[in-house]
């Protein structure tokens, strides 16, 4: 199993893989609990010279995940959230997102999942609210929560690589692959779904010809 985690997600162990993951974590589509916290603290006990780095590039790739992300929000606004987020969620996440929240909203991505953080940027750029504030803030947030993460990696590299070698590491990995899996094709299929013309009500699902 450990060899399946690697072939699949070998790639995103390097600088520009993290980069590209971190923007995935924040996607829409893209499942993976705790993946690019995983890759920062794998590659942080493999190399602890260069823990600020991958905090770094970490926090880029999730910067450019999120603003995605929320640009999307704002251009399918209030009515087309529904495309993306379950009517029962949604109601819970517009009750705590104001037009007026982004300080306190961008905050919550210090929570790790299975916090659903990707709802509440959609939520936030359809309300409108204030973009750089949200994402500058978003990005001290991330950028101290992959900090303290790589910098305790690089404290405890031997203990997490020797930890790496376990069994219960390749159970682990195996759950996260198994659930990134299933959560992607998942979260495409909704989106897809979400994303198909509905008819207007009282309308014919059949066209009809006028000169019949």
């Amino acid at each position: 199993m450990r060899g399946l985690f690697y072939s699949l997600l070998g790639y995103f162990l390097t600088p520009a893989g993290l980069v590209v993951l971190g923007a995935l974590d924040s996607s829409v589509i893209f499942f993976l609990p705790l993946g690019i916290d995983f890759a920062v603290i794998i590659l942080a006990a493999r190399k602890p010279e260069l823990f600020w780095l991958y905090a770094i590039l970490a926090t880029v790739g999730s910067f450019a995940g999120v603003a995605v992300t929320f640009w999307i929000g704002r251009k399918v606004g209030e009515h087309g959230l529904r495309r993306f987020i379950k009517p029962s969620r949604l109601e819970r996440i517009q009750q705590r997102v104001g037009h007026s929240a982004a300080v306190t909203v961008a905050t919550l991505g210090a929570v790790p999942p299975p916090f659903p953080f990707t709802a509440f940027v959609l939520t936030s750029g359809a309300y409108g609210v204030n973009a750089w504030t949200f994402l500058l803030t978003l990005a001290g947030v991330r950028a101290l929560r992959f900090t303290v993460e790589s910098a305790l990696a690089a404290r405890y590299g031997r203990g997490i690589l020797a930890w790496m070698e376990s069994t219960t590491f390749t159970v682990i990995i195996g759950a996260l692959t198994t659930i990134a899996i299933i959560g992607t094709i998942v979260s495409a299929v909704a989106l897809y779904r979400g994303s198909r013309p509905r008819p207007l009500p009282g309308a014919s699902p059949r066209t009809t010809d006028a000169k019949s």
